[in-house]
């Protein structure tokens, strides 16, 4: 019965956030469900629709902020704490239990329903996106439960260390991928339409690239890494939900409705250290750089000029021009269909990258270092790559540098969750010396000019358990965990990094 309630659950979560034409021909009666009649085509849609609607919204937004990609909007305060780099058990709690309950236990019983019925390919979707759904969670809280979290005789599910489930998470990728082989055919998905099993391969060998990579600080798979990129199989274009959304109530993409739609309060707006970065100026106030993404990432305000706003704070009406008015800041370019990343050919590249520059082989570093921007350029449909590498020259002395800062910005406009897990992990970009009260006063002047290009900024109000010059490293426990199971552990505090970055 449990897997039925699940799995209204996720139909009920698509139809809801979905409009994808061909999951709606489902002609099925939810209040009278049988299990002999439940088919992969019915859940698997859902369980995505519930990854989408997260991830592409909730974890945006956050990372946005904690990467200081994004800032606030004069005159609201609903993200204010974001801004100052602070997480509640509370803010974080319903995403953490739509991850366990929408996409992880449904994904447990697609898996399991596609390897009874020896469907390998539907079998590697479901771990694909389970492994994916693991990783956000690692990254957010360092340990969850996992050895024991789908088991229903188990009320208090222990927390297992980040790498455990890292590992884990790779083991059951390796186990799906060597059952699942090109041309397969897979269930009914809103991420690849064709049903294709080689899509699902190209996406498991990148999302296992990832998980390696970062497990790579805390132990040696060099040699996994190796094999994987010599195997070559990896996404060629960007994997994302698109298509999948329309302009009309209720079929929204995620953080067009959550921030843009029109009636809603608006918070979200470039932050002074991306515009600052991607519109770099000299000494004189004279522009010496514009990368070609910045109006593919943001639009410019009422005034035709990019501002970008200083985290930790919303400003104040004594505040000069245009810092005294909404509209006086950039927004992320968002519509009603914009698709929701999910990992992009530049990600793959930069990790390539990184891979050539740990193993000592620069030019290949520098190599898949230029495809990366390269792709990223591509992705936003414009060109000036070239422009970027001699701005931003890839230095294989301070790969975790350059890599860093142009990763950083790749994913500004997309993928910004992805943003703050790899600025904690590779340390860039890195603090300056100049903090968010340098730039503003508090009451009436506000002056940008000293901030340094591809650097982050103690904000001007930050969150006191984090401290200055520090990232949120991880989120409290969420709190539907810590009231219900006693197998929660103690909060090792936001600063206590997640095991990929110690």
């Amino acid at each position: 019965m449990k897997k039925i309630l699940y799995f209204v659950s996720a139909v009920v979560i698509a139809s809801s956030a979905v409009s994808c034409k061909s999951y709606f021909d489902i002609n099925y009666d939810p209040n009278l469900p049988a299990s002999e009649n439940i088919t992969t085509d019915m859940i698997f849609p859902g369980i995505e629709a519930a990854l989408a609607t997260s991830y592409g919204d909730f974890y945006r937004i956050t990372g946005g902020y904690f990467s200081q990609q994004y800032g606030h909007l004069f005159g609201t305060s609903n993200y204010l704490d974001y801004s100052q780099f602070q997480m509640s058990a509370t803010r974080s709690n319903t995403h953490y239990v739509q991850l366990f309950q929408k996409v992880l236990v449904n994904a447990k019983n697609v898996s399991e329903k596609a390897q009874a019925e020896e469907d390998w390919g539907t079998n590697l979707a479901a771990i694909t996106l389970r492994a994916f759904a693991y990783q956000i969670l690692v990254d957010c809280y360092g340990e969850i439960p996992y050895t024991e979290a789908l088991d229903d005789t188990v009320l208090n599910p222990a927390y297992d260390d980040g790498l455990t489930v890292y590992q884990g998470i790779v083991s059951e990728l390796d186990e799906a991928l060597a059952k699942a082989s090109a041309g397969q055919k897979v269930c009914k998905s809103l991420l690849f339409p064709n049903g294709d099993s080689s899509d699902w391969i190209r996406l498991a060998n990148s999302v296992k690239l990832k998980i390696l990579s970062r497990m790579s600080g805390a132990t040696d798979v060099s040699s996994q890494i190796g094999a994987l990129i010599s195997n070559g199989n990896f996404i060629t274009e960007d994997a994302q939900f698109a298509g999948c959304w329309s302009d009309a109530d209720g079929q929204y993409s995620p953080f067009y409705s959550e921030e843009f739609k029109p009636g809603m309060q608006f918070n979200v707006c470039a932050n002074v250290a991306i515009i600052g970065t991607m519109l770099v100026k000299n000494s004189d106030g004279d522009v010496v750089y514009q990368d070609p993404r910045l109006a593919k990432y943001f639009a410019k305000n009422n005034q035709g000029a990019y501002i970008g706003s200083i985290s930790g704070t919303n400003f104040a009406t004594t505040a000069p021009a245009p810092y005294n008015n909404a509209a006086g800041f950039c927004r992320p370019i968002v519509t009603a269909t914009t698709p929701v990343a999910v990992l992009s050919v530049s990600e793959v590249e930069f990790f390539i990258a990184e891979y050539y520059a740990k193993s000592g082989s620069a030019s290949q570093a520098a190599e898949h270092y230029a495809k990366a921007v390269e792709a990223s350029f591509a992705s936003n449909g414009v060109s000036g790559a070239d422009g970027f590498i001699a701005q931003w020259p890839y230095d294989n002395a301070n790969y975790a540098k350059s890599i860093g800062i142009a990763k950083w910005i790749a994913l500004a406009g997309s993928n910004n969750f992805e943003a703050w897990c790899e600025v904690r992990r590779l340390g860039y970009p890195a603090f300056g010396s100049v903090k968010g009260s340098d730039m503003w006063n508090g009451s009436n002047a506000v002056d940008v000019s000293a901030y340094e290009a591809g650097t982050l900024y103690t904000p001007f109000d930050r969150f006191a358990e984090v401290g200055d010059n520090a990232l949120i490293a991880r989120w409290p426990y969420a709190n539907s965990s810590q009231t219900r199971n006693s197998s929660v552990p103690a909060f090792p505090g936001y600063t206590s990094k997640v095991f990929w970055a110690k």
